[in-house]
């Protein structure tokens, strides 16, 4: 059987985070009842003439210029014809021939190694409505809410070659949507979206296969299962002498597989020609320059700076920047007390795995930066045991409490008094005079069962460095 090479390409649909539509003055708030934000313009009604969202402009360019793309400074709307009962105008207001941005690259981490995928272009486009189907009701519904809401498309060169350079790069693309403000990378709520087109070859050859088009992507996990599915699919057909067909299928989550939804439209199919209601978009260099000067520190940068200056492992700067929100209460947490290493730590284990569970983003969890800063200042200063700190952080997270405060109303406060741990220890001793014996007798693994004796006597509040050191005083 052949060895084959997957070919892959994504087209990335990112919601821009404006107050207001693409090319009228409607609301583009999430959850608003149906129908809403609706205006004769985004409803396209005849007669009714855009006006472009001038704040959109500048978030595309800042995202191009974050992804490394050449800034064109002329680009012209394209009407691109399609009719579907979301797309009230009957065409979509799109770029084709002159996009705003483009070519650009972005460079990401794999297991393999680091890769350079190309980016084909950004191009602005206006967002089509939601169909809401009712089978209970035998009817559909057309929600305009989100029809007229910015998007920008970002279409990758067929440089990708397996599902994990594929998750990578779009995870990269959302970490910078984010760290620029322009777009709040929600894969559920579709403000980021993804469409990936997928062929194989024999590894070698030069040609690309036919390609099928996977929609319904709507998490970094379903887009590897789809992927991959829709290779070993191809695969498959291939090795039983039978044709890729070109087309869009549907990825179904709960059973990992696609189905084909319809024939794969070529550019003519749209029709695309030049808006007739819109002039090209003319940037002035002196405004690129200045939302260039704007960018802020963006994730590679700060990932290789968070690394050197705190002396973090290249694993733990790379969580811990994935998502702005995440860094900056790594850095105000290091701030409030200097021990980056340990603070990481807790971050990358315990405070994320909190997050994660209850869905919140680090910035609006309960427990501030300062709190776990405090709390990791306990366990330094011996007041609590690293055990106890474990045992008290879900209340902790979820309160939002004083960690110094907190244990102490819980008396919790680490027995760090000698004399104290001492009576422990000898009563622990005088209690099993057979182990004793067997340790002296050179089973030093006995040294762990000592200690948790001690511990269970003292209700797990002796400072455990203490009672090694007395335990091993004792036992000889």
């Amino acid at each position: 059987m052949p060895d084959y090479e997957a070919v892959i390409g994504l087209e990335v649909h990112a919601q821009l985070k404006t107050a207001s539509k693409l090319f009228c003055s409607c609301s583009t708030a999430f959850g608003s009842e149906p129908n809403e934000n609706v205006c004769e313009v985004c409803s396209g009604m005849p007669g009714v003439l855009p006006v472009l969202n001038r704040t959109a402009v500048e978030y595309a360019v800042k995202m191009g210029l974050a992804v490394n793309c050449e800034i064109n400074e002329r680009s012209v709307f394209a009407r691109k014809n399609y009719f579907y009962p979301d797309l009230p105008a009957g065409y979509q207001i799109s770029q084709y021939e002159s996009p705003l941005c483009g070519p650009g690259h972005l460079d990401v981490e794999t297991s393999a190694g680091p890769r350079r995928i190309g980016i084909t272009r950004i191009h602005m486009e206006n967002d089509a409505g939601k169909n809401i189907h009712s089978s209970a009701e035998n009817v559909s519904y057309v929600d305009l809410n989100r029809a007229g809401v910015p998007l920008i498309e970002i279409v990758s060169d067929p440089d990708i070659r397996t599902s994990e350079e594929a998750v990578a790069y779009l995870k990269g693309l959302r970490s910078i949507l984010l760290y620029l403000g322009i777009c709040d990378g929600n894969l559920e709520e579709g403000s980021f979206r993804c469409d990936a087109n997928v062929s194989i070859r024999p590894r070698g050859q030069a040609e690309f296969g036919t390609r099928a088009e996977l929609k319904n992507l709507n998490s970094f996990r379903n887009v590897q299962r789809a992927i991959d599915y829709e290779i070993g699919r191809q695969a498959d057909l291939l090795d039983d002498g039978e044709a890729v067909v070109q087309e869009t299928r549907l990825y179904d989550a709960g059973r990992n597989t696609t189905a084909s939804m319809r024939g794969k439209e070529e550019a003519h199919d749209y029709r695309y020609f030049p808006d007739p209601d819109l002039i090209p978009i003319q940037l002035e260099r002196a405004w690129i320059e200045k939302w260039a000067a704007e960018l802020p520190e963006l994730p590679r940068e700060r990932r290789e700076r968070m690394a050197a200056e705190y002396d973090l492992p290249a694993e733990d700067a790379r969580i811990l920047t994935e998502e702005k929100g995440l860094a900056d209460y790594f850095e105000a947490a290091v701030a409030a007390y200097d021990a980056p290493k340990k603070i990481a730590n807790w971050m990358v284990g315990e405070f994320l795995r909190r997050l994660n569970e209850t869905h919140t983003a680090a910035e609006d969890a309960a427990m501030g930066p300062e709190s776990l800063a405090a709390l990791v200042a306990l366990i330094d200063k011996g007041t609590i045991s690293g055990k106890i700190a474990k045992d008290v952080f879900p209340d902790l997270f979820a309160s939002g409490r004083a960690p110094e405060e907190y244990v102490k109303a819980k008396g919790l406060v680490q027995i760090s008094d000698a004399g104290a741990i001492e009576a422990a220890v000898d009563a622990v001793i005088a209690a099993n005079p057979a182990e004793v014996e067997a340790y002296r007798g050179g089973k030093t693994k006995l040294m762990g069962f000592f200690v948790g004796q001690v511990m269970r006597e003292t209700r797990g509040k002796a400072n455990p460095q203490l009672v090694n050191e007395l335990l091993q005083g004792r036992l000889g």
